[in-house]
């Protein structure tokens, strides 16, 4: 794949400005000089900017895709028997909510779906996946062998966008210094070493739902969904990038043959009544989102939290099969977080997802000495 001078860079800028759209082998060249670090920051910021701007394509996605699969991620194989699924959000949404993402995939581990999620730290928020989940004793900063360990024992692990032994050459650089949403909120975060042929993905917009979708099946994805819900206030509406159990929620599946299904519900039609975003806004210090995160896993929070973790673990499992319907899959996931079974499995994830098993599970010890 050839390089491109800084002339020959720009001129793409501006091919992007006028809306030009890419294949997604030029996307991928394009991209991989931004990780390369070959244009200029100036240069790589307004191609961001710009292609956010011009509304990226699927083929162009899967193309950026390309680039930071190819060119900054770490392989790795978990020997499991049953399929690897992610969830995880795109961030960049209107509504700042604490991490559902992360405790719905405990609730899903916990019903014996391996999920092999792939986050960062907060860009723009409090608390990103990283940081809660270090916050409660996982080792964020793990090698890539000993993830893979724990999603083996456990059906858990977590590999760190913006860690360089999971990126080597650059991710995390530029995402340590972008605070706006861009192509690489998509593109970076299904980045995940393992390549899971099952996911559900939340989007900060409608107009993504299809796009992401097909990206979805163009990089090797058998059966996704992907979800923007709406937070309801008056005439207000704001979107999330997760199930909302504050407004309707949008959806698009799509299958192994690239079959696209568009529906729609509202937390009402499944029997939950709507919350507000106050509710389930994250608290400032981590150490208290920590312990609010682990009222909900133990079963002892069963009001606004509990209710759209367990919408948003019920996805996970209609897509995964563990359940016939959306709401049946609510209620099971319910059930989990009653019997502390989620809290459980938290445990072991810090036990086996560690360099200093020990230390870490003392410290989360003493966190639920405090719920």
């Amino acid at each position: 794949m050839g390089q491109l001078t800084g002339k020959e860079f720009g001129a793409r800028i501006n091919q992007l400005i006028e809306e030009k759209n890419f294949s997604r082998e030029d996307m991928e060249m394009m991209f991989s000089e931004v990780l390369r670090d070959e244009p200029t920051e100036m240069q790589q910021g307004a191609f961001l900017a710009a292609l956010t701007a011009k509304g990226e394509t699927a083929e162009e996605i899967a193309g950026s895709w390309d680039a930071i699969y190819n060119l900054d991620t770490v392989k790795v194989n978990p020997d499991v028997d049953e399929p690897l699924v992610e969830n995880s959000g795109t961030g960049m949404d209107a509504v700042e909510t604490f991490n559902i993402s992360t405790a719905a995939s405990l609730v899903a581990a916990a019903a014996g779906i391996n999920m092999a999620r792939h986050g960062s730290r907060a860009i723009t928020s409090n608390c990103g996946t990283i940081d809660i989940l270090e916050e409660l004793g996982v080792g964020v900063e793990s090698p890539p062998e000993i993830i893979v360990d724990s999603i083996e024992k456990t059906g858990l692990g977590i590999f760190n966008g913006m860690n360089s032994q999971v990126h080597p050459e650059a991710l995390g650089r530029i995402l340590a210094k972008i605070s706006f949403g861009t192509t690489l909120n998509i593109a970076a975060s299904l980045a995940n070493p393992v390549r899971p042929r099952y996911g559900v993905r939340g989007v900060y917009s409608r107009k993504l739902l299809k796009p992401v979708a097909r990206v979805m099946h163009l990089i090797g994805y058998r059966r996704a969904m992907v979800v923007c819900g709406l937070a309801e206030s008056g005439d207000k509406k704001k979107t999330m990038d997760e199930a909302s159990t504050l407004g309707q929620n949008y959806l698009v599946e799509i299958d192994e043959d690239g079959e696209l299904e568009e529906y729609s519900f509202s937390p009402e039609m499944l029997g939950i009544e709507k919350t507000n975003s106050h509710d389930i806004a994250p608290h400032e210090n981590r150490e208290r989102e920590a312990l609010k995160l682990l009222k909900v896993l133990t079963g002892k929070e069963r009001g606004s939290r509990e209710k759209i973790v367990s919408l948003n673990a019920a996805l996970i499992l209609y897509l995964m099969d563990y359940s016939d319907e959306i709401e049946d899959g609510y209620r099971q996931a319910r059930e989990i977080l009653a019997s502390g079974a989620a809290v459980e499995k938290l445990k072991e994830w810090v036990k086996v997802q560690n360099t200093d098993s020990q230390k870490r599970l003392n410290r989360l010890e003493s966190l639920l000495e405090k719920v």
